[in-house]
């Protein structure tokens, strides 16, 4: 996706309080994700839908450290400070999605990857991949590795996801993954997975084709604890348990629900870490559950026009 952005107009309400978000929001749901309680949805759009705003002002500390994390995070740049100072020194990424330090955030999504979020995930060996890509910036990528050390490999979850990647690549010298699904989209990638056999990218680090959203989607699990799973499925903190973007299926619901179900018999993982919508941590057996759920949801879901608004995150 490409979408445009408009001329920034701050909404004045906000404007006065001190933090605001302008005009140019996607509702690709990565700030309300970050700083819940204080980034929601507007009025107009109801519980689930329309654009970020903010809904309440920081109060402590924390508060302010989340934002400036959603404002990093933020593909449009629409997070405002008061003062509308977002300096290096205010940059938390990469950031570690835990205390064991394994996986880590690495904000500043794309536009183009209509806000996606990527992530770096660390090797025992000292090296690193990358999983999906966020907006290009020599300056990042230089970031990103002096953080983890060399990265090796940058794994595509599927087509919509592809910006930028050669660019990573390239800079880290890296091996590039997709699958042959999705091949057309990134004919340059280096490593192409076929068929629906797992594959192994490196020690502990697989990837599991999962067709349905695209014919071409991928799960990337490391180590059984950690589910890159793109658009495939995410956590929806609406209806509190994995969930599938059902209005937005390029190429099969029912496909989709199948990849749910036997992925919910033959994966094991802890953390489920999406591209659009919420990330999640539940222990490994209640996790499968919640899989097994949702591919028995996913079968009852009609075939349906793509529709971005009727994403429920």
């Amino acid at each position: 996706m490409n979408p445009t952005q408009p001329e920034r107009t701050t909404r004045a309400a906000d404007a006065e309080k001190g933090w605001s978000v302008d005009d140019r929001c996607l509702n690709c749901n990565i700030a309300r994700q970050i700083a819940p309680g204080m980034i929601g949805y507007t009025a107009e759009g109801g519980e689930y839908g329309g654009l970020s705003t903010v809904i309440r002002q920081p109060e402590t500390d924390a508060d302010v450290e989340k934002l400036y994390m959603a404002a990093h995070a933020c593909p449009t740049r629409s997070i405002h400070p008061p003062g509308d100072d977002l300096g290096a020194d205010t940059d938390p990424y990469p950031m570690p999605l835990d205390a064991d330090e394994t996986v880590l955030l690495c904000g500043h999504a794309s536009p183009r990857t209509y806000g996606a979020t990527s992530y770096l995930l660390r090797r025992p060996d000292g090296t690193a991949m990358m999983i999906d890509t966020p907006r290009w910036r020599p300056a990042l990528a230089r970031r990103y590795e002096r953080r983890v050390g060399r990265i090796t490999d940058v794994l595509i979850t599927h087509l919509d996801h592809v910006a930028h990647a050669r660019e990573y690549a390239d800079a880290f010298r890296a091996r590039l993954w997709i699958h042959e699904g999705d091949l057309h989209s990134l004919p340059s990638a280096d490593h192409v997975i076929r068929g629906t056999e797992p594959v192994e990218i490196g020690p502990g680090v697989i990837a599991h084709p999962f067709p349905g959203h695209t014919a071409g989607s991928t799960l990337f699990l490391a180590d059984d604890t950690y589910c890159f799973t793109g658009d495939a499925f995410f956590w929806s903190n609406g209806q509190r348990t994995l969930e599938v973007a059902h209005s937005v299926v390029y190429d099969s619901i029912t496909t989709l629900a199948d990849s749910a179900a036997r992925a919910a018999e033959e994966l094991t993982f802890e953390w489920v870490l999406p591209g659009h919508g919420d990330l999640h941590h539940l222990p490994a057996d209640e996790m499968r559950e919640r899989m097994r759920g949702l591919g028995r949801r996913a079968a009852t879901y009609p075939a349906a026009p793509i529709d971005y608004g009727a994403v429920r995150y």
